[in-house]
């Protein structure tokens, strides 16, 4: 997987693939919030994700409107230090903090039930796709955490479309089982961010240091101590 580039045939194709899986279910009616505000967020000025010439003639969805608010919609439960690399995050990234909410909270459940640290999986989002939900590499990567789908079948499921990676908490909980894979097969952080980073073969472990060197900004967003983020 390598740093996500974004093409607006794509992004067009894959929306509207997107907005169809989203309607069925609460929680991907989270995942259609997300990508309503995302596109209204970036309406206004230069923002640094790339999708912000495909989105300048966007309408948000009005926020009374939003399947998300339907009563039977889970609530969100962000940790505190979570609601704090929330604020980080949306100011760095440019994305709304209500649209980032489903991502996060994905982000923890993900990673608690495998035993990783959150901040591990938000890293490797904000250094695949800079939180883009529509990110395509040129070798096929999809989504917030740039997952190949051909690679990763037996996680994603034979009953999803040749877009389900574009579900941002479907892609969540699929990259946070390949971290999983990575860590089972090669028994250290660093072998399996670099299996995950397809640079195995890379004797600086240069994707490694760069997931590691944000995940210590997110610590430091977060609150936790030196200390604590040492032992995490």
């Amino acid at each position: 997987m390598k740093q996500a580039t974004t093409r607006f045939t794509r992004f067009a194709h894959g929306a509207g693939a997107f907005a169809a899986r989203l309607v069925h279910g609460a929680l991907l009616s989270a995942g259609m919030l997300a990508l309503a505000i995302f596109a209204a967020s970036h309406l206004d000025g230069d923002a640094h994700n790339p999708l912000d010439a495909a989105l300048s003639e966007a309408h948000a969805v009005p926020l009374d409107a939003a399947p998300y608010f339907d009563d039977a919609a889970p609530a969100l439960e962000l940790s505190a230090e979570m609601l704090r690399v929330r604020d980080y995050v949306a100011r760095r990234y440019r994305v709304s903090a209500v649209a980032l909410e489903p991502v996060l909270a994905a982000a923890e459940e993900s990673a608690r039930e495998i035993g990783v640290d959150p901040l591990l999986v938000v890293a490797v989002i904000a250094v695949e796709s800079s939180f883009n939900p529509f990110a395509e590499s040129h070798v096929g990567a999809q989504g917030l955490m740039q997952v190949i789908p051909r690679f990763h079948m037996d996680k994603i499921g034979d009953e999803a479309g040749e877009d389900a990676l574009f579900d941002p908490m479907l892609n969540v909980r699929v990259g946070t089982l390949v971290i999983d894979e990575g860590l089972r097969r090669y028994g250290s952080l660093q072998a399996a961010l670099q299996y995950y980073g397809g640079a195995r073969s890379d004797p600086t472990a240069a994707y490694y240091r760069k997931v590691m060197a944000m995940k210590q900004r997110l610590q430091t967003a977060a609150g936790r101590s030196a200390t604590a983020s040492a032992d995490a």
